[in-house]
């Protein structure tokens, strides 16, 4: 079983999936020259970033990835896009992102169950309330044509959807570890950074208890998708 994962900066790289997932990641780094292929293997992760989802002319692979989480939607590969990616499979799939109106989302916040998650593949574990790490200022603002809402949030109400049996889109970061935001917020301004990273370190055994199940339910959907 292998997983295509496209990383958009070496800063919001796989955290703790690499420990959950396994040594089944094929990291590809377009930032650093490696080509972004036409096909993902047995499954495909999008990770985030700092580019928007439409700054194309910023981060210029994102038109080929854009591409890419199509075409594996439209194969029925299983696809996992985290805030950028998650960004990017929307506008991929005729959906609109935009910059927030309610500003940055940041921290250990928490994200609420819709009824459907109860049922999804991935989701279904996941408590009512369950806190998330965010890092963001872009939004979901509408949806692609029958996605079903997973998660919702305060902030910005599109948290997770799912598009198809075997996509998902996750607004938030369940890979990032608190090394990984402390570094995201040593490069703000943010004058609250202190008190965020001692936040998200507080809550890493309950990041850690309900994103790792998810995390390995997508590795259980991989796995049983393969061609026998």
């Amino acid at each position: 079983m292998r997983i295509t994962v496209i990383e958009h900066e070496a800063g919001a790289g796989l955290g703790h999936l690499a420990d959950w997932l396994g040594p089944t990641c094929d990291v590809v780094r377009p930032y650093l020259g490696d080509p972004v292929s036409a096909r993902a293997a047995d499954g495909l992760i999008v990770l985030g970033g700092a580019a928007a989802a439409w700054e194309d002319e910023r981060s210029p692979w994102q038109p080929a990835t854009r591409a890419l989480l199509r075409r594996a939607v439209d194969e029925g590969t299983p696809t996992l896009g985290i805030c950028l990616g998650a960004q990017l499979l929307t506008m991929a799939l005729g959906g609109t992102v935009e910059r927030g109106g309610n500003g940055l989302e940041v921290g250990a916040c928490e994200v609420v169950a819709l009824p459907a998650a109860a049922s999804d593949p991935l989701l279904s574990g996941v408590p009512a309330r369950a806190t998330a790490v965010q890092y963001h200022q872009d939004a979901m603002t509408r949806l692609p044509a029958g996605a079903v809402p997973l998660m919702t949030g305060a902030q910005y109400p599109n948290q997770a959807y799912r598009v198809g049996e075997r996509a998902w889109a996750l607004q938030f970061h369940p890979e990032a570890t608190p090394e990984i935001f402390t570094a995201w917020t040593s490069e703000s301004d943010l004058e609250s950074a202190e008190d965020l990273n001692a936040a998200v370190k507080a809550a890493e055994p309950a990041l850690v208890v309900t994103w790792r199940p998810v995390a390995q339910a997508f590795a259980q959907v991989v796995e049983a998708s393969r061609p026998a």
